[in-house]
């Protein structure tokens, strides 16, 4: 059982992206620690919920959602669900994003001169339309309720520009590879999506953060790795557990007084 400073059982947690590289790691912390999970994600995604949630894919504190986070009609119906069978939520993690992997198609990781608009148009919309939607949904029922913690998950790519020397071995080969600009304008959106929200419920009892995340290993490319891992103090990406404390502190009574605020996770990234 939880001490009572990091207590959360019977949360009653949204998180989008529930099914991803992070979000599945979330789902199974928050259910391991006594929470009820609402995991939303897309359908092809909840489809692989006996692969990434293992044994917690049947449990009863876990409801699986189908839900667009840039559809309010979808977030309408995943919260209605939830409200009949637990009530309002109590917490909100806003994890869905789209990012440019460097396997993407060449136009998406190309100069900021050839981005296509399309492009521009997905990101922004999941990454910043879905969290704004969410908290519009979610939100608001928690502030009626008179309670509630929301985290929007942002990246070190919001925070400070990417680092394009990074990629300089792909444009030595010959590829014209740059970290695209949409990622970074819709993560730096959240910081102030953040602050907004965190005085305008604060009289509602509605805590409101952001946590902010470096790269997390998933078998990059050896010179890529290479050179990622110069730029970080402690020499090393993140393993995708290694975030799952903050947001067990930030939904805990241990972060009552924390609201409006941006904690960094990112081996000292920005330190330098």
């Amino acid at each position: 059982m939880p001490d009572h400073l990091f207590n959360i059982d019977d949360q009653v947690v949204v998180i989008t992206g529930a099914l991803g590289q992070l979000g599945r790691q979330f789902s199974r912390t928050l259910l391991e620690r006594g929470a009820r999970v609402a995991a939303l994600d897309l359908p092809e995604a909840l489809a692989t919920a006996p692969e990434q949630l293992g044994e917690w894919h049947t449990h009863e504190r876990l409801m699986l959602l189908s839900a667009d986070v840039v559809q309010r009609d979808s977030l309408q119906k995943a919260l209605q669900r939830i409200e009949a069978q637990w009530g309002a939520p109590t917490g909100l993690v806003n994890n869905a994003a789209l990012d440019s992997p460097p396997n993407a198609p060449a136009n998406e990781n190309g100069p900021f001169e050839d981005y296509p608009e399309e492009s521009w148009d997905k990101v922004m919309a999941v990454n910043t339309k879905g969290p704004f939607l969410c908290c519009q949904v979610f939100g608001q029922a928690m502030a009626q309720a008179g309670r509630g913690c929301i985290i929007n998950i942002a990246s070190i790519y919001g925070l400070v520009s990417p680092d394009q020397r990074l990629y300089e071995y792909r444009r030595q080969q010959g590829a014209a590879f740059y970290k695209p600009v949409a990622y970074s304008a819709s993560k730096s959106a959240l910081f102030n999506l953040t602050r907004y929200l965190a005085t305008y419920w604060a009289s509602c009892g509605v805590r409101v953060n952001t946590l902010t995340f470096a790269g997390v290993f998933n078998h990059q490319d050896e010179q890529f790795l290479q050179n990622y891992l110069a730029r970080v103090p402690l020499g090393r990406m993140a393993r995708p557990d290694e975030y799952n404390g903050a947001v067990v502190f930030l939904l805990s009574p241990a972060a009552a007084y924390i609201t409006g605020a941006n904690i960094v996770l990112d081996g000292g990234w920005t330190a330098w």
